[in-house]
C-alpha cells in the first residue's frame, strides 16, 4: 500500500454542514444519535462515515477529541448483523478507554440490539470467554489479553467484518507494535480495518501498509497535529519553583477542572498531596495503582469530587472527559507525540481549552524542538505574583456579585442580621468572608453551604414565629431553637456541618464491560466482561508499561 495516485489523500477543512441523515445511516442509529444528543457531524465523522458505509479501509488523522469514536462505531454498527456473533472488534490502549469505547458503541448499537463486552486482565479466563461466545456484537479489547486468548485458541468462531486501531500512535508508545502485528495474524483475511491515529509516526505508517488495503486517508488536522481550541503557553522559571508555579497558575486561571502530567509515579504522588494540602480536590493517577483505585480515581474525576487529576503520561492514556479545561505539564514532555496526547486531554468537543507548560532555561531548546516539530503556536507567559493574585482575585469577586442573582433567602438573612449589626458592618463581614475562601461556594453569593444555608432559614423561620409569643426573650445563641433571656455568643450561629472527607463521596470501585441491561453493578466489582456483571477482563500486567 502506498500513497500515490490511487489513494486520495483527504483535506476536509471546510466540509459542507451536513445531518446525520445525509450520511446514509439507519433510522435506528439516526435515533441513537439523537438520544445521545448529537446534532450535526463534526468533520472527522462527515469524512469518514462515508467511506466505512461503503465498505472501505480508511486511515484517520484527527485530534483527540474530535469525535473519531462515532466516526468509526455509528457506520461500523450500521453494517453489520447484531444477531451474527461478533462483527466489530475495536483495539484499544488502555483499560480507561476501553471501558469508555465500550460504553460509546453500547448506546450507538442499543436501538439494533448490539450487544458490548469488554475484554482487559484482571479476571479469568473462562468467564470472559463464556460471556463473548454468549453473543456479543462488539468486543472492546486491550491488546495483552485479546493476544494472549487468540494465542491460547480460547475463542471458536472469531470472526469479526471490522477491526478498529483506535489511537494506533498511543499503542505504539506503550510498546504494543508487537503484539498488534501478532493479533493481526490471527484474523480474518476478508475484513474491513480502520486506523485512527492523532499523529502519524513513521512506525504507524509501516503498519497501515501491512495491514490496510487500499485504504482512504483522511486527515482532519489543517496543517498541525494540535487542536486549534487551545490555547498554549509557556513559563520558564528555576526548578526549585515549580510547586509554588503551578499553585499560582492554578489560582490564577480559576480552572475548572485539569490534568497535571507528571514524568514519574514518585512525583505524582508527592505533587498530589502538596495540591491536597494547598486546597484543591487532587488526586493521583498511576500504574501502580490497584485496578480498583484506578477506577475509583477516574470516576470521582469524571464526577467532579476530584477537580485536580496528577498522572503520569500512560496513566492518562484514554482519560477522555469533556469538561477538561486545564492541561497542566509539570514538566515538559519527552518528546512531541506526548505533547500532543496531553493537550488532546483538553479542547474536547468543540469547547475551548488551555496547555501551560513549565520548563527551565536549560529545557528551552527542547521546547522548541517540540514546537517546530508540531507546528504550532506557543505564548510565553510569566508566572504571576501575589500582588497579581490579590488583584486577580478580588476582581473575579467584584465580577461575581455584580453578576449574582439576588435570593429571596438573601432578604431574609439580612433582615436577621439587621436585628444586631449595621448594615455596613454585614456588608465588610460578608465581603471577608468571600476573601478568606476565595470562592463562592454554593448558590448563593456569601459562600455559605446549601445545608448551612437551609439551617440558618430555618431558624429565622422560627425566631420570626416566636416573636408573637408572650414573654420571648432577647439574645442568647443565636443558634439555638429557644434563646434563654439574656445575653450570649451570638457568633454560634455560624456553627454547622462541615464538609468531611472529600473522598467519602466516591463509589468505590464500580467495574466496567458487560451486556448493558444486566443486574446493576455492585460497588466493588471488577472491570470488564459484560456489562454489569461482577467480574472483568484486562490487558495483562505488561512490564513495558513504563508507568
Amino acid at each position: 500500500m502506498q500513497e500515490n495516485a490511487q489513494t486520495n489523500k483527504i483535506q476536509h477543512e471546510d466540509a459542507p454542514t451536513i445531518t446525520f441523515a445525509d450520511l446514509g445511516l439507519k433510522k435506528e442509529i439516526l435515533e441513537s444519535i439523537k438520544q445521545a444528543g448529537f446534532t450535526t457531524p463534526s468533520p472527522i465523522q462527515t469524512a469518514a462515515i462515508p467511506f466505512v458505509l461503503a465498505g472501505r479501509d480508511i486511515v484517520g488523522q484527527a485530534h483527540t477529541g474530535t469525535g473519531k469514536t462515532a466516526a468509526f462505531g455509528l457506520p461500523a454498527l450500521n453494517n453489520i448483523n447484531p444477531n451474527n456473533g461478533v462483527g466489530i472488534l475495536v483495539i484499544t490502549p488502555t483499560r480507561e478507554l476501553a471501558t469508555q469505547v465500550s460504553d460509546e458503541l453500547y448506546k450507538y448499537g442499543r436501538n439494533i440490539g448490539a450487544r458490548t463486552a469488554t475484554v482487559y486482565g484482571g479476571s479469568s479466563y473462562s468467564r470472559q470467554i463464556d460471556l463473548i461466545q454468549r453473543g456479543a456484537s462488539v468486543v472492546v479489547a486491550t491488546p495483552g489479553r485479546l493476544l494472549d486468548i487468540l494465542k491460547k485458541n480460547l475463542l471458536k468462531n472469531f470472526v469479526p467484518q471490522i477491526v478498529v486501531l483506535d489511537e494506533a500512535d498511543e499503542m505504539l508508545d506503550m510498546g504494543f507494535l508487537d503484539d498488534i502485528n501478532e493479533i493481526f495474524s490471527y484474523l480474518p483475511k476478508e475484513r474491513q480495518t480502520l486506523l485512527f491515529s492523532a499523529t502519524m509516526p513513521k512506525p504507524i505508517k509501516l503498519l497501515a501498509e501491512r495491514i490496510l488495503n487500499n485504504p482512504e486517508f483522511i486527515s482532519i488536522t489543517k496543517g498541525e497535529t494540535t487542536n486549534s481550541d487551545i490555547a498554549q503557553e509557556y513559563y520558564v522559571i528555576e526548578e526549585s519553583e515549580r510547586d509554588d508555579a503551578i499553585i499560582r497558575l492554578m489560582d490564577s486561571e480559576e480552572s475548572k477542572k485539569s490534568i497535571v502530567f507528571c514524568r514519574t509515579k514518585s512525583e505524582v504522588d508527592r505533587l498530589s498531596n502538596v495540591l491536597s494540602n494547598a486546597g484543591y480536590l487532587a488526586n493521583g493517577l498511576h500504574g501502580d495503582m490497584e485496578q480498583r483505585q484506578r477506577e475509583t480515581v477516574i470516576k470521582g474525576f469524571k464526577s467532579d469530587n476530584i477537580k485536580v487529576l496528577v498522572a503520569t503520561d500512560v496513566a492518562a492514556r484514554g482519560i477522555h472527559v469533556d469538561d477538561i479545561s486545564h492541561v497542566f505539564n509539570y514538566h515538559i514532555p519527552f518528546d512531541s507525540e506526548s505533547y500532543v496526547h496531553r493537550i488532546g486531554r483538553t479542547g474536547r468537543a468543540g469547547t475551548k481549552g488551555k496547555a501551560i507548560t513549565l520548563l527551565t532555561p536549560l529545557e528551552f531548546k527542547e521546547l522548541q524542538r517540540i514546537k517546530a516539530k508540531v507546528g504550532t503556536t506557543m505564548t510565553h507567559a510569566f508566572v504571576p505574583s501575589k500582588n497579581d493574585l490579590k488583584a486577580s482575585n478580588l476582581k473575579s469577586i467584584v465580577t461575581k456579585i455584580e453578576d449574582q442573582h439576588i435570593y429571596d433567602e438573601a432578604h431574609k438573612i439580612l433582615d436577621l442580621l439587621k436585628e444586631d449589626i449595621d448594615e455596613e458592618t454585614i456588608i465588610f463581614k460578608l465581603i471577608s468572608m468571600i476573601l478568606d475562601r476565595q470562592t463562592i461556594a454554593g448558590p448563593n453569593a456569601i459562600g455559605i453551604p446549601a445545608d448551612k444555608l437551609a439551617a440558618i432559614l430555618d431558624r429565622a423561620d422560627k425566631r420570626r414565629d416566636s416573636r408573637g409569643g408572650a414573654g420571648g426573650g432577647r439574645g442568647g445563641y443565636r443558634g439555638n431553637r429557644s434563646r434563654p433571656n439574656g445575653g450570649g455568643d451570638r457568633n454560634r450561629s455560624s456553627e454547622g456541618s462541615g464538609s468531611g472527607d472529600r473522598n467519602r463521596s466516591r463509589d468505590g470501585g464500580n467495574s466496567g464491560g458487560g451486556y448493558r441491561g444486566d443486574k446493576p453493578r455492585e460497588a466493588g466489582s471488577t472491570g470488564g466482561g459484560y456489562r454489569g456483571n461482577n467480574s472483568g477482563g484486562g490487558d495483562r500486567n505488561r512490564s513495558r508499561n513504563r508507568d
